[in-house]
């Protein structure tokens, strides 16, 4: 009966519990002692059926764990340093005059760089130099879901001239598409303004907060009005103004046919008509997860490879 067990148990708990705590104690002695006087990577063991490669404990267990949780590409990059953590989205900037974000892509040594690591990991990169000088949009609209012009160029022409592995390495994502006010001094709403409409696609254009947010000099650079108030002294401290024209992704607030770009001084010119001007054009895309750094440092003369 019940009462019956209940006896059994408890005499079963007070003849062996002691010698179980006493057994449990011992082994953690002994383990403790193990690793005191032989350290796991200097004890060897027969790797001929495990399919690892390494000859002791420690490597295999390495080994076994870096097969069983493989080490993002973000990982590594985020553990080279060069970013910094954005207090306004969960992402991760890499900022200064010349960083270390350099990758190449289709084939490009070094041809592209990474504006930022996402939180779930996703490199957003941008072409480094632009690919042609084309305008926004033929018919005058600066509403990129429309889609615009340089949209539909971007994702059918250029994305199908992208080699088979870069394409297979390229992931849908939404792109921020809000419009943003002229000469605006807060950095806060104008991100929060760019991230009110979004766009799923897999290749766009930077947008205005994104060349902003990647300057150094937060305290005279951090917003679009400091921005273009000290660009002499700004394009020292951020490396994505390029030294040419180039368009964003931000059309101007109130205004149906503008959409803001950098000038070759560095400046955020909001006299960009989307049919009538002309300017560089530099892709930007999300690289997929499941990417593999293979190499480099991410310097201009190394930069990241990628598989």
């Amino acid at each position: 009966d019940k009462k019956t067990m209940k006896n059994k148990v408890k005499e079963f708990i007070k003849s062996y519990l002691p010698g179980f705590i006493l057994g449990v104690i011992s082994a953690a002695v002994v383990v403790v002692y193990a690793e005191t006087y032989f350290p796991s990577n200097q004890v060897t063991y027969d790797n001929t059926e495990s399919g690892l490669s390494s000859s002791n404990v420690q490597g295999a267990i390495d080994e076994l764990y870096n097969t069983c949780f493989p080490p993002k590409a973000s990982d590594t990059i985020i553990e080279n340093g060069n970013l910094e953590k954005d207090p306004y989205e969960c992402r991760y900037f890499f900022i200064g005059a010349n960083p270390n974000n350099y990758i190449t892509f289709n084939g490009e040594d070094a041809g592209w760089r990474i504006i930022s690591v996402e939180c779930d990991g996703r490199l957003k990169i941008v072409k480094n130099n632009y690919i042609e000088d084309m305008v926004w949009d033929t018919s005058g609209s600066n509403d990129w879901a429309r889609p615009a012009s340089l949209n539909t160029y971007l994702n059918s022409t250029y994305y199908n001239g992208l080699n088979s592995t870069a394409r297979s390495k390229i992931v849908a994502s939404n792109f921020s598409i809000g419009a943003v006010m002229q000469n605006n001094n807060n950095i806060s709403t104008q991100v929060s303004n760019e991230n009110s409409k979004t766009w799923k696609g897999k290749v766009a254009l930077p947008t205005v907060s994104e060349f902003i947010r990647t300057n150094s000099n937060k305290s005279s650079c951090g917003t679009f009005s400091l921005n273009n108030r000290n660009f002499s002294s700004c394009v020292s401290t951020g490396w994505m103004h390029n030294y040419n024209y180039w368009w964003t992704l931000s059309p101007i607030s109130g205004v149906s046919y503008d959409t803001f770009l950098v000038d070759l001084h560095g400046r955020v010119n909001y006299h960009g008509a989307v049919n009538g001007d002309t300017n560089g054009v530099r892709p930007v895309l999300y690289l997929s997860l499941n990417i593999k750094i293979t190499g480099g440092d991410g310097t201009q003369n190394n930069p990241y490879t990628i598989e």
